[in-house]
């Protein structure tokens, strides 16, 4: 389906569990330059129920997931045609969706994005791309990171996009090819303190701000296996569940200590993962919203100019960019990277389901 014109939806749920992020974008490709527009968006939030599934789904056996997928289809299917019909939404040419991931071990050629059920394009009556993922692992990529394709074709001013979720990710050019993986964790740890102090989120940094460094914490931290692998890599909440928390629970220290070595930890291994300690870097996800962390990142690359966009683009840069993946498979162009995901070859991802 190849046009210059296109009216979508993105659809975006991170593991940072902080809802579903949604954004209603009119892009426009002229003499191969791609252009867009977030019109209306919106992040819905999970309930109580939905975020104790989630957080625990990495554990479901065979039965439970099978039905977490269909249930979870039809939140997002509620969701989704909710967002249209509030924003009065018309002639859409797709719902680009994302769904949420609950397993990711590409070395053993699996990962789960669940909300992707062929059923979902006739619960909202919509067009739907989706599944993104998994002819990347079946082609021996890592399934991820897919968002340095969007960074490539909308954001090529910046020398490094990075996003600051649950997990941190970077993007560049490296000899003419995209190159991308993901770093470290963030949100994930982050926000999983925060909530042993009561809270969704340490606002701004501000509870880690209080907190002292625990230097054997961050030695050991710092030394993982992930952090010595070279790319293409990426990490799965496994990763989270399995080794960085039983390490740091071995540590009898305040949780303020905990968020502050933490976030000393994400900082420095994103400053020895650029290359470059040079140019201009556009960071976005929940955490660009965390001063400390960024101050801290800053401390660490004086020389790099950090640029956090505007809200609509700094929120919904993730759904941003699956719309455009969305798009590319409807025109049967590539949208994954083997330069970025290691697979065998670039191709053309992700499943249309047609109402």
């Amino acid at each position: 389906m190849k046009k210059n014109n296109y009216n979508v939806i993105g659809v975006m749920s991170g593991t940072s569990l902080d809802g579903v992020d949604l954004a209603h974008i009119k892009f426009r490709i002229n003499n191969s330059k791609w252009t867009f527009e977030i019109l209306e968006s919106e992040t819905i939030s999970y309930n109580q129920h939905w975020l104790n599934h989630l957080k625990s789904a990495v554990d479901y056996p065979e039965t439970e997931l099978k039905k977490l997928n269909k249930g979870y289809t039809k939140l997002l299917a509620s969701i989704i045609s909710n967002f249209i019909k509030k924003h009065q939404i018309e002639n859409l040419d797709a719902v680009c969706s994302h769904g949420h991931t609950i397993l990711h071990q590409p070395e053993k050629g699996l990962t789960l994005q669940i909300g992707n059920l062929p059923e979902i394009s006739s619960l909202i009556h919509q067009t739907v791309v989706c599944d993104f993922r998994v002819q990347d692992v079946e082609l021996g990529g890592q399934g991820a990171p897919l968002v340095p394709v969007g960074d490539r074709i909308l954001f090529s001013e910046y020398d490094y996009c990075m996003n600051l979720g649950g997990f941190s990710n970077v993007s560049f050019e490296q000899n003419g090819e995209r190159i991308a993986f993901d770093i470290s964790p963030v949100n994930t740890v982050l926000n999983y303190y925060a909530n042993q102090l009561g809270l969704d989120y340490d606002d701004k940094g501000n509870i880690s701000r209080t907190g002292k460094i625990d230097e054997k914490l961050l030695q050991k931290l710092n030394v993982l296996d992930f952090y010595q692998q070279k790319f293409p890599k990426s990490l799965g909440f496994e990763f989270v569940k399995e080794i960085v928390l039983p390490l740091i629970e071995t540590f009898e220290i305040p949780i303020e200590d905990k968020l502050r070595t933490f976030t000393e930890h994400v900082a420095l291994q994103i400053a020895l993962a650029l290359p470059s300690k040079k140019g201009g870097i556009l960071i976005t996800g929940g955490g660009a919203y965390n001063d400390f962390l960024i101050e801290r990142i800053q401390s660490r690359l004086p020389e790099m100019k950090i640029v956090i966009p505007p809200k609509k683009i700094l929120e919904f840069k993730e759904a941003l960019i699956f719309a455009l993946l969305g798009i590319l498979k409807l025109r049967g162009e590539n949208n994954v990277l083997s330069s970025v995901t290691g697979a065998k070859i670039n191709h053309s991802s992700g499943k249309v389901h047609c109402f």
